[in-house]
């Protein structure tokens, strides 16, 4: 059953959907009256939705059901990216969305190729957030993740304040056999808590900014023996993420 993300709480048993997806609902879908979808509510209170009026601006759907369904990762992941290059950037948000995160942070780092376009910025970021729009309806998550804007290294060490737990991947640790740290953390954290996860662009972070990081409470951690590519590290800790907190208990 297609899901929708209103933008409202309902009035009484009624959603109102607006815009786009008024568009992909009558346009894409081709839905008629009596059809039914699943609407969430920004609070992530979800209901099965009977379609009752279709005009040309917007779309009127009555609750039939309101469910309680639990898709949400139990602890608040944001994944910290340093710049990469191309579309990368776009799949660990899919991905990533896809996988349980409740946020994601991109940042310009010493060694990210590509530089931030305040022009383009907006375009961008638009883009970005359809991308998580429509990978977390696909993946029936309960919340949309936010999606911020670029900001600077120095911005990243203040906003890591914000967090119970930081941990910052750094290819050295897997080389020199670090297996410890990501694991030990995660039995540390409990239901609601917030988890920092830092990766590195292409290059990786340059020894100044992993000191630097040190120094603001981030422990280092490595990912395995095998070294990652920017893309797949978040994925990868995502999903073990998932298998200790859903899946082993």
């Amino acid at each position: 059953m297609q899901r929708y993300f209103v933008k409202q709480r309902a009035n009484g048993d009624r959603f109102l959907i607006d815009k786009e997806d008024r568009h992909h609902i009558v346009k894409v879908m081709r839905m008629q009256l009596g059809d039914q979808i699943i609407c969430v509510d920004p609070e992530g209170k979800q209901a099965v939705c009977a379609l009752a009026e279709i005009t040309d601006t917007s779309v009127v759907a009555d609750v039939v059901q309101w469910k309680d369904i639990g898709s949400e990762l139990p602890i608040s992941i944001t994944i910290a990216s340093g710049l990469p290059k191309g579309d990368k950037l776009e799949w660990i948000i899919q991905k990533g969305t896809e996988l349980g995160a409740h946020q994601f942070l991109p940042f310009s780092a010493a060694r990210s190729v590509v530089k931030w376009d305040e022009k383009k910025a907006a375009k961008k970021i638009d883009r970005w957030k359809k991308i998580a729009k429509e990978a977390a309806e696909q993946s029936h998550r309960a919340f949309l993740p936010e999606v911020s804007s670029a900001i600077s290294f120095k911005e990243l060490l203040s906003k890591s304040k914000d967090f119970d737990y930081k941990l910052v991947a750094f290819e050295e640790e897997s080389r020199n056999g670090e297996t410890s740290v990501f694991a030990s953390t995660l039995n540390k954290m409990s239901k609601g808590n917030s988890l920092l996860l830092v990766f590195g662009p292409e290059g990786g972070l340059s020894d100044t900014e992993v000191q630097q990081l040190k120094n603001n409470d981030f422990a280092v951690c490595g990912l395995g023996p095998r070294i990652l590519r920017t893309e797949t590290a978040p994925l990868y800790a995502l999903a073990a993420i998932s298998y200790h907190f859903e899946l082993m208990r």
